[in-house]
């Protein structure tokens, strides 16, 4: 093994041991926080945070991501534009868009909410009602005549589906935030978001990476 190497494996070995830490750290008090409806829940979720945690940690350190690993944060860094970058995001292109291409489970997608752009996956997709069900957000239709129907039998959704695109992504995985027409304090990303952000595939946003 040559110097080299062996320097190259202790440094990965360091940062993985930090964001070990900063992702604990963070997860903790977040779960310190939260009400969950019994003992049984919590103590669920404490029970698969160490592999959640090591998972999301060493990926982070093999991902191949065009953003700047913070180790200290356990966050991704990316230059943030002065404006949300929603050019090209109007509902009927994004429909177009996800309509025209072969949509597969686990394909990463973002979504934007108060604000700020985060990382969701499709885990349903339901072809008949031209819809897919995304794992955090629930329910978003492709078709103008379906998404009518549903909002005469619903209060519509203050989520809305946005197509991929670097900008986009980069916003997303950097927790860009802007309010009110102004840059905000980022807010990092979850564990669950920071996981997605490692199956991006970059070259190709629409067929997602197997991690």
């Amino acid at each position: 093994m040559t110097q080299t190497l062996l320097w190259q494996q202790q440094n990965q070995s360091v940062n993985y041991a930090e964001l070990c830490n900063a992702l604990f750290e963070r997860e903790l008090s977040l779960l310190a926080n939260i009400k969950l409806a019994t003992p049984q829940a919590l103590q669920g979720r404490l029970k698969s945070l160490s592999y959640y945690i090591n998972r999301t940690a060493r990926l982070m350190i093999q991902a191949d991501l065009p953003l700047v690993l913070d180790i200290q944060n356990a966050a991704w860094q990316a230059k943030q534009s002065g404006k949300i970058p929603l050019t090209g995001q109007e509902t009927k292109n994004v429909n177009t868009w996800y309509l025209s291409i072969n949509l597969s489970l686990g394909l990463i997608v973002p979504v934007l909410a108060d604000g700020y752009i985060f990382l969701d996956c499709i885990d349903r997709i339901d072809n008949d009602k031209q819809r897919i069900r995304t794992n955090i957000s629930g329910w978003f239709y492709l078709s103008h005549t379906e998404k009518q129907k549903q909002k005469q039998k619903q209060k519509y959704k203050k989520v809305q589906l946005l197509k991929p695109n670097k900008k986009v992504m980069l916003a997303a995985c950097s927790g860009h935030h802007w309010q009110g027409g102004m840059k905000m304090r980022p807010i990092i990303p979850s564990l669950q978001g920071l996981l997605l952000s490692c199956s991006i595939n970059w070259n190709n946003f629409k067929a997602p990476l197997s991690i």
